[in-house]
C-alpha cells in the first residue's frame, strides 16, 4: 500500500513508519526541514505545513491511506488555545488534503471520550472526528488515552489503581475505556487499521487496540 503520514516525526510516527516499511508499504511522510534526518531513510519525505494543506496536498502521490498523528506534544491544561490552532487545525487541513488527492481511507489518532479530565483536548478531538464523519471518506479513528514508552512511563504508577478499578462492575467500563497502551501497542493497531481499512467509520477503542496485539 501507499501512505502518507503527517506527524511522522513524532513519537508515534517514527515507530510506526519503521513497521510500514518493514511491511513492504509505500511510505511518505510530511515534515519540516529541520527534522526530516528524524525519518527512517527509505520514507519519502514532503515538505510541508501541517496547519496548510496547500502545502502538501500535490505531494501525497495517489497514497491510498492518510494517517494524520499531528497534536500538541505532552497536551496539558495550558494548552487550551493549541487544541484548536494545532489539533484541530491540523486535522481539518490533512482531512482537506486526502480530500483533494482523492485519497481513500483517513486514518486519525483521537484520543478516549468521554474522560473525566482534559476536557477541552477532548472537545478538539471529538470536534475533528465529527467532521470527519461529516465528509463521508472511510475513516479509522483510534482513541488510545495515554500510550507509554520513553519519556512517557509516569502513568505505570497507576497501574495498581487501574487493576482495582477493572475489578468493580460500577467502574470497570471507564477503566477499560481509559485504559493504558503501549507505544507497540499502539503502532500494531494503527498498522491494522491501514491494512484492513473499513467501508465506513470503524472506531478502536483502548480494548480493541489491546486486542489488535493478540
Amino acid at each position: 500500500m501507499h501512505v502518507f503520514v503527517t506527524g511522522g516525526t513524532g513519537y508515534i510516527g517514527r515507530h510506526l513508519i519503521a513497521k510500514l516499511i518493514a511491511r513492504g508499504h509505500r511510505v511518505a511522510a510530511l515534515t519540516r526541514p529541520t527534522s526530516a534526518s528524524k525519518l527512517v531513510p527509505s520514507c519519502r519525505v514532503v515538505f510541508g505545513d501541517a496547519l496548510d494543506a496547500t502545502s502538501y496536498m500535490q505531494q501525497i502521490g495517489g497514497a491510498d491511506t492518510l494517517v494524520h498523528l499531528v497534536g500538541v506534544a505532552h497536551p496539558g491544561p495550558g494548552k487550551v488555545e493549541q487544541f484548536q490552532t494545532i489539533d484541530f487545525a491540523s486535522a481539518r487541513a490533512a482531512l482537506t488534503a486526502a480530500g483533494e488527492s482523492a485519497v481513500q481511507h483517513f486514518v486519525y489518532l483521537s484520543v478516549a471520550q468521554p474522560a473525566p479530565v482534559m476536557h477541552a483536548y477532548v472537545a478538539a478531538r471529538a470536534k475533528a472526528e465529527a467532521m470527519i464523519r461529516a465528509s463521508g471518506i472511510a475513516a479509522s479513528i483510534l482513541r488510545p488515552w495515554y500510550v507509554l514508552g520513553p519519556g512517557h512511563r509516569w502513568p505505570l504508577l497507576l497501574l495498581p489503581a487501574y487493576a482495582l478499578c477493572e475489578r468493580l462492575p460500577g467502574t470497570r467500563e471507564a477503566a477499560q475505556r481509559l485504559g493504558l497502551v503501549n507505544l507497540e501497542q499502539m503502532a500494531i493497531a494503527l498498522l491494522r487499521s491501514i491494512e484492513h481499512p473499513p467501508p465506513g467509520v470503524r472506531v478502536w477503542e483502548v480494548p480493541e487496540i489491546r486486542a489488535a496485539n493478540g
